[in-house]
């Protein structure tokens, strides 16, 4: 559990990728190129696509985010039960 907790707090430790789970927790399955748009219009975020995917893969290490594929897209899902099995102790 040690490593599965130092990956959520790696991966919450990053501006940009709270941003996206944000995001993410605002309006869930969003493909990899509206969360782009997402981010650089709402948040005026200068960043390419690769750099998001990039950000995207270290949140799916820590198991906050998750992909599906829909037809011919792939969407990001906001998996929130790593945060609630992290803080079940502390907030019990």
């Amino acid at each position: 559990m040690n490593g599965d907790k130092d990956a959520i707090f790696k991966a919450l430790a990053d501006s940009t990728r709270r941003l996206i789970l944000d995001e993410l927790s605002d309006r869930n399955e969003q493909t990899l190129y509206e969360l782009t748009v997402r981010l650089i219009m709402k948040h005026n975020l200068s960043i390419s696509r690769q750099a998001i995917a990039k950000h995207i893969a270290v949140l799916e290490d820590a198991g906050l985010v998750k992909s599906e594929r829909k037809g011919k897209y792939r969407v990001i899902i906001f998996n929130n039960e790593p945060l609630k099995d992290l803080l079940e102790g502390w907030i019990e």
